[in-house]
């Protein structure tokens, strides 16, 4: 995660020997060798117009002549990075480097990179690297080691650099040096991304899905020094792209396409080159923190709903639903079988359908989700639950692939209801229908033969995978709108706003049982008589005998009385 500031603590090593932990500091910002060097300097900060990485950032320094321990270990609590100096051309020096890291990891609780600088590289004719190599495979909290020259102004303002990389883009995450190959949880993050980019789902990265990348990812741009972000690479560029990975591994290039392994072996490549940057703009760019969570901000970006308001995917939205659908339909059968359906929600954490959702959308004979289903449940879960649409979306990759700040631009809020019923008009898609009725009344029946089921079939539905919910389409006046219909439990005293508020409600009774219609009686009375909620009464499960209901009016003659018109009568 970008952070508004960074905060970069320099440490001296040893009690005696000056190292120039503070001559580093103010030749940095003079850009000369001071003549005097006080024992401590003060804090500096560097705007963020004049860092590479657009972030401001504040130098403290630290002289355990003048400062306690007490003070190290507040500075330590603030700091997102330390730098540890020690001089190239004292033995001592180098040697206690390994002391003060194990008193460092230990106040910082290992949660803060650290930097090695060696300085004073002007006065020895030898690098020190082979020395503190050893050091730096040990601890893998140090970031990466810089060998510098305050008086020579030699790599001084590289080292700040290399603070703030290590803050903005750690190596700790991504990779183990010790395995010398990225981390579980990397390999887990890349792999989303790679089948979020696989558009035609083949397992390979052709000519058009790479540029695809390079485009919406800022990709590849280490390898090519030509390439500009945001801009697709060349041909030849994209060549030598895979030509890099061809000379290093076997199963890396398939069909003149990049496999799952190359791009993993591509990432791993920069993050050895110190270019882990690159790795870090993609990670960040698909929704990850540092910890390679996918953060709250993306999955959830700010959405406010009006009261009397409902959410509906818009017509993007659904475009590029169907181009998932299609993705994934591997046999294209119009339908997703549950290998399918498996493989859709890989780029997923979990599993976000259970068995129920087969129960609430229309399926084929073998029980598969179908096209129309599959809509219909998006459909479903944005007017329900639109957070949860939002985090799926996200999952899925919508703002990337659609080029859009967050998946926010996939929903339309609907016009207030209210001004719906004042203009006798509406753009509303979805309409919600409450379907109420004693226990037994064939509720559930009609719910399922919505969806095109008959009785057989219905019976072969389990307890556990019953659905409340049914979904699919219907023509109004020529145009398709998508009708949510909700079995309300039968429970009269404790009906909540929530069972009540709809579009429509459908009171069902069964014709058979004498005691049936009295519950929905009832309910209209309490509830809908003055309502402006248009009420329809069914008379379900007609194919057995009807039975006189114990009512003081029959069902016909109550519709009448109460001036109700809608009296169906429905078997299946």
């Amino acid at each position: 995660m970008k952070k508004e500031n960074i905060k970069i603590k320099t440490k001296l090593n040893i009690n005696k020997t000056k190292v120039g932990k503070t001559s580093l500091i103010m030749s940095l910002v003079s850009e000369e060798f001071p003549d005097e060097v006080p024992l401590r300097a003060e804090e500096i900060t560097i705007p963020a117009d004049v860092t590479p990485e657009r972030v401001p950032t504040h130098i403290v320094d630290y002289s355990e002549a003048e400062q306690s321990d007490e003070q190290l270990n507040q500075e330590i609590s603030k700091a997102n990075v330390i730098c540890i100096v020690y001089s190239v051309n004292n033995k001592k020096s180098i040697e206690k480097v390994s002391l003060l890291l194990n008193v460092l990891i230990l106040l910082s609780g290992h949660r803060v990179p650290l930097i090695l600088v060696g300085n004073k590289s002007d006065l020895v004719e030898h690098s020190s690297m082979e020395t503190i190599l050893p050091i730096m495979n040990q601890y893998s909290e140090i970031e990466t080691c810089v060998e510098c020259s305050a008086k020579n102004l030699k790599n001084i303002s590289e080292l700040f650099y290399y603070a703030q990389k290590a803050v903005l883009h750690p190596t700790g995450p991504l990779y183990s040096p010790e395995e010398k190959e990225m981390k579980p949880s990397c390999i887990k993050a890349l792999t989303r991304i790679f089948k979020i980019s696989d558009l035609d789902n083949d397992g390979i990265l052709n000519d058009n899905e790479l540029n695809f990348f390079q485009v919406r990812a800022v990709f590849f741009s280490c390898l090519h020094t030509q390439t500009c972000f945001n801009i697709p690479l060349a041909p030849q560029a994209l060549e030598d792209v895979k030509n890099v990975v061809r000379k290093n591994m076997s199963d890396g290039v398939k069909d003149n396409g990049l496999t799952l392994k190359g791009f993993l072996f591509l990432h791993t490549l920069f993050i050895q080159r110190g270019r882990h940057e690159t790795t870090w703009t993609v990670l960040r760019r698909f929704g990850y923190d540092d910890d390679l969570e996918l953060t709250q901000e993306y999955l959830f970006p700010l959405f406010k709903i009006p009261p009397d308001c409902t959410t509906e995917l818009n017509h993007n939205a659904y475009l590029f639903l169907q181009s998932v659908f299609d993705k994934y339909d591997k046999d294209r059968d119009c339908a997703l079988s549950p290998d399918e359906l498996k493989d859709l929600f890989k780029v997923f954490p979990y599993m976000p359908w259970g068995p129920d959702v087969n129960n609430t959308v229309c399926t084929n004979e073998q029980g598969w989700i179908t096209y129309q289903g599959y809509l219909s449940q998006w459909t479903l879960t944005t007017y329900l639950d639109v957070q949860r649409c939002l985090e799926y979306l996200g999952y899925l990759g919508y703002s990337i692939i659609q080029e859009q700040e967050s998946q926010a631009a996939a929903i339309t809020i609907t016009r207030n209801k209210r001004i719906d019923l004042q203009k006798k008009q509406t753009q509303r898609g979805v309409f919600r229908c409450n379907v109420l009725g004693a226990r037994g009344s064939g509720k559930s029946g009609f719910l399922q033969a919505f969806l095109g089921r008959n009785l057989a079939r219905q019976k072969r539905i389990r307890e556990d995978r019953k659905s409340y919910y049914a979904i699919s389409t219907t023509y109004v006046y020529g145009q398709e709108k998508y009708l949510l219909l909700h079995e309300v439990l039968p429970d009269f005293e404790f009906l909540s706003e929530a069972d009540l508020a709809c579009d429509v409600v459908c009171l069902v009774y069964d014709i058979s049982n004498p005691r049936s219609f009295e519950y929905c009686a009832k309910v209209y009375k309490k509830h809908f008589l003055d309502s402006k909620t248009p009420c329809v009464i069914i008379a379900a499960k007609s194919d057995l005998h009807e039975a006189r209901q114990y009512y003081s009016l029959s069902p016909l003659d109550f519709c009448r009385k109460h001036k109700n018109p809608s009296f169906y009568v429905f078997h299946l």
